[in-house]
């Protein structure tokens, strides 16, 4: 359950009772919100700095693992506060701002910082003119049309419309990270934000889902690290889970429509 959800499903049980002002005051939810938040901040941050060292310095080549890895790691710790501050928000109560935090945390470590990383990566590697730049803008513009849907739909259901924002997220970096040629990733890249704001279904990651999420990530987390700090089979471990990543993606709504329609067929 998403903070936007906890907070509706507390909505619907105080609606018998006298109406009360939304408490304001920040929960234990909230500050995990505001910590995927300043993850996504961190890894701007470190990907800007790595761009203008590597800009002065006139070596050419792609931006020094350590920090692409830094910023990878950021975005997946950011994802994987945002799956938790949902359970904690569900378990402990929510805040009145909860939803709008959530939201505006999302924009950031889900929007911004893949959008941002992706140009990096798009300059640097060069040739695409300015496809690199609309490619990331339409990664942001997804994910805050994503948000603004979401916000207006009746929370409950077990799948969302759309692929999530934290998955699409990862997305857009796992293809950096395969560096493919630029408009190869451009035309990855489209395909991600279009998958954002489509109406495949991706399912929830609640109860035992949640915790595989939560599992997946921290592996994806100790990969990035592996991976720059230069051990050994680190490029082959990246590779892998990067196809993983985007065959997951656009599979997953495949299998939950013959999933449905086996369901649905009457015996």
């Amino acid at each position: 359950m998403t903070p936007a959800e906890a907070v509706s499903a507390a909505g619907r049980a105080a609606s018998s009772a006298p109406e009360e002002a939304p408490r304001l005051r920040l929960g234990v939810a909230d500050y995990m919100t505001l910590g995927n938040a300043l993850c996504g901040f961190l890894a701007v941050w470190a990907l800007a700095t790595a761009q203008s060292a590597h800009l002065a310095s006139g070596v050419a080549g792609p931006l020094p693992k350590t920090a692409m890895a830094t910023a990878v790691g950021l975005m997946m710790v950011a994802a994987a506060l945002d799956v938790l501050d949902g359970r904690v928000a569900r378990r402990l109560g929510g805040s009145g701002m909860g939803a709008e935090l959530d939201n505006l945390a999302d924009v950031i470590s889900f929007g911004v910082a893949p959008a941002f990383f992706f140009v990096v990566w798009g300059t640097i590697a060069g040739g695409a003119g300015v496809l690199p730049v609309v490619a990331g803008g339409a990664v942001l513009l997804a994910v805050i049309v994503r948000l603004a849907r979401f916000s207006c739909q009746a929370p409950g259901s077990d799948y969302f419309t759309g692929l999530p924002c934290p998955s699409g997220a990862i997305a857009v970096v796992t293809i950096v990270l395969l560096d493919p040629p630029v408009l190869v990733g451009v035309a990855a890249v489209l395909l991600v934000a279009w998958l954002m704001v489509s109406r495949m279904e991706y399912p929830k990651p609640r109860g035992r889902k949640a915790y595989l999420v939560l599992g997946l990530l921290a592996t994806g987390v100790a990969l990035m690290a592996a991976w720059g700090l230069g051990l050994p089979a680190g490029d082959v471990l990246i590779y892998l889970m990067s196809a993983v990543v985007l065959l997951c993606v656009v599979t997953i709504p495949f299998y939950v429509l013959a999933t449905r329609r086996e369901t649905a067929r009457p015996e």
